[in-house]
């Protein structure tokens, strides 16, 4: 069997063969049994991996539980965007749930995450706009051509880091580097990685924006600095990351509905 260069695991061109499965199919067994299983209408998605961000979003958004459409928790906001939590961390278990979303008819998907620093100047509580993602998971590569990065939506990109400014927060553009392996990075790793312009480490960027790209749908990814692979130490409760969190929800909550307004 031929293989890729990237990835002796996949055929060659694995990105352009046919799906047996579509997540269509999951739509259509949803709605048979709950016909308004139906995300168009919505502004749009925010998925959140931290549990406590998931609370807040429901105390300071006015949420209402949705039915369990996909493989996750769904809340609807007052202002018509829905927050989805609960689902685990990594990008196979994100790109799922956003396969999911895009079927029932999600428009648009902005993620939200704490990450780990690669360079000395950035600190815990830090917010970092993704600006491309490094492609070390695995799953971006059964859904894009062989290549480095995954790149988001520039345009909800722009509205999301404008929201962030307007909320009174310095936040720092740059690359994320996507990992599988939470506890197999290496300062080999960081090292190259930040010489190419990788400013954190995360698990989901990378999928998440494949993903999204290849459904044609707009996406994109911010992050909370939580610790750091530079200047190691123990990862600790910090108010500042917490806080950092809810300045990226009120964001994406503002990036989505404007973007609706200015469609």
């Amino acid at each position: 069997m031929n293989v890729s260069r990237r990835d002796v695991v996949l055929p060659a061109g694995k990105h352009r063969l046919p799906s047996l499965t579509h997540p269509f199919e999951h739509a259509s067994y949803v709605r048979a049994r709950r016909p308004e299983a139906d995300l168009t209408r919505a502004a749009g998605v925010v998925l959140l991996y931290q549990s406590s961000i998931a609370k807040i979003a429901a105390r300071r958004c006015g949420t209402r539980p949705l039915d369990r459409w996909v493989s996750a928790d769904l809340h609807l906001a007052v202002d018509n965007v829905v927050f989805c939590s609960g689902f685990g961390r990594g990008a196979p278990a994100a790109g799922l749930i956003v396969e999911q979303l895009v079927a029932l008819g999600a428009r648009a998907v902005i993620t939200i995450g704490t990450a780990a620093a690669l360079v000395k100047d950035l600190v815990p509580g830090n917010l970092v706009i993704c600006s491309e993602a490094l492609r070390g998971e695995g799953l971006s590569h059964h859904y894009l051509a062989p290549d480095r990065y995954s790149a988001p939506d520039t345009g909800l990109t722009a509205l999301l880091t404008h929201e962030v400014g307007g909320l009174g927060s310095t936040v720092r553009s740059g690359r994320a580097w996507t990992t599988d392996a939470l506890y197999r990075e290496s300062a080999a790793e960081v090292k190259a990685y930040a010489a190419e312009g990788a400013v954190c480490v995360e698990m989901e960027a990378a999928g998440v924006l494949a993903v999204a790209s290849y459904r044609q749908v707009p996406a994109a990814s911010a992050f909370v600095i939580a610790d750091s692979l530079v200047q190691r130490t123990p990862r600790r409760e910090s108010p500042e990351v917490v806080e950092g969190l809810r300045v990226l929800l009120d964001a994406a909550v503002r990036a989505l509905c404007g973007r609706v307004v200015v469609r």
